[in-house]
């Protein structure tokens, strides 16, 4: 979902085009609470992981083989979308498989590793791919993968054998932690548990300002995600940066994550000190206050590049302090009966109304207004973020 901004932006889509069909792609996330029981009941959860891990590779490769063809687009968002449905069934999979594999103490001491790791995959994809893609388009690695087909072509090629020696990496040294397969699955009875914790989640207490901060906080960050990418790297006639992609890869993918972990990091740290109730406003600030830093750039472009990368730097460590205190919030709300299901009904709440709507809007609005005042909406947003942190009441941790 990251790097096919980028590429669909190579292959000459707008902003409306690329927001939207990228936009769905995000689904699978939303809705994944609702196959979740199967794989919890269905075989185990290393079967599932290693399952989808080879599903994935064989599906990146073939992405790699539609692009030269005159049915790129339909063919790859096809199995775009079939790789983020593997993609959200492997995410339930592996976290079964860390809370089962795991004690309780080593859980909490591998935590940091998770999100290191996690960091580490956005900055291989979103930096290193993207900067390998800029090379190959500037024929510095040899003519014949100067077209946006054949760079990307190689880069999804890389994408598919990585993930398949990583599959098969795992299916050699990944432990086994259950005895038995599961294949106990009943529909009805799920279809109750479901509903079951449907009323746990509405029953709690505060449900509706926790709704709206859940669906709402994260709205100016869901607006700017695939807006910025196409601002940087979109030449000057067009009223973007006109970045390089080995520029991007760079800047955004690199400095820009190191920035997020970062932001975290400290966040993290500073809820755990203090508390997230004294804590929770200047989080919030943090989010907000530093999206100005891309009015900044719109209204006055530079090619200076360690400009640039300190205003997305800054910004992307504003957005990871905001983001832990959110998160903690989720934490804090799921706890109680039936915690695990609150949680996922929870994630997919915050990616509906914080990822994927405002993602698949923002092209849209950003090609009828303009890049500078799509940025000065996006700020007039903030408000919103504001009125809901106003409104929500935080549960004793």
């Amino acid at each position: 979902m990251l790097i096919s901004v980028i590429m669909f932006k190579d292959f000459g889509l707008t902003d409306g085009q690329i927001t939207v069909y990228t936009g769905w792609l995000g689904l699978p996330w939303v809705i994944k609470p609702l196959w979740s029981p199967f794989i919890d009941n269905f075989k185990t959860k290393r079967w599932w992981i290693l399952s989808m891990q080879f599903l994935m590779g064989i599906a990146l490769a073939m992405v790699a083989f539609t692009l030269p063809t005159s049915y790129w687009l339909q063919s790859s968002l096809a199995i775009f979308m079939l790789i983020a449905f593997a993609s959200a069934t492997h995410d339930v999979s592996a976290d079964g498989f860390y809370i089962i594999g795991l004690r309780e103490k080593d859980q909490e001491l591998y935590v940091g590793v998770r999100n290191t790791f996690y960091r580490i995959g956005m900055v291989i994809g979103q930096g290193g791919l993207v900067l390998l893609a800029g090379y190959l388009q500037d024929g510095k690695l040899g003519a014949a993968f100067q077209s946006a087909s054949a760079s990307w072509m190689v880069i999804f090629l890389i994408l598919g054998i990585l993930m398949i020696l990583l599959a098969t990496y795992h299916s050699v040294l990944l432990p086994k932690v259950e005895t038995s397969l599961h294949n106990d699955f009943n529909l009805k009875t799920q279809l109750i548990e479901f509903w079951n914790t449907l009323k746990v989640f509405a029953t709690k207490p505060h449900v509706i300002t926790a709704l709206m901060f859940i669906l709402l906080f994260r709205l100016p960050e869901g607006l700017l995600t695939k807006i910025v990418p196409l601002f940087l790297t979109r030449g000057a006639e067009e009223g973007g940066l006109g970045m390089s992609n080995v520029d991007f890869g760079l800047v955004y993918g690199t400095l820009g994550v190191i920035g997020l972990l970062a932001g975290g990091i400290i966040g993290g740290w500073a809820v755990s000190k203090w508390g997230l109730k004294r804590c929770l406003w200047p989080l919030v600030l943090c989010i907000t206050l530093p999206d100005i830093v891309y009015v900044f750039l719109s209204y006055f472009p530079t090619d200076q590049l360690w400009i640039t990368g300190t205003c997305v730097c800054i910004e992307q460590i504003g957005y990871g302090l905001g983001f832990a205190a959110y998160t903690l919030f989720l934490v804090t709300f799921s706890r109680g009966d039936r915690s695990t299901a609150v949680f996922a009904i929870c994630t997919a709440g915050q990616y509906l109304g914080g990822v994927m709507l405002p993602g698949m809007v923002s092209g849209l609005i950003s090609e009828n207004v303009g890049y500078q005042s799509f940025f000065l909406i996006v700020m007039a947003f903030c408000l919103v973020t504001f009125t809901v942190t106003a409104l929500v009441k935080i549960p004793k941790s």
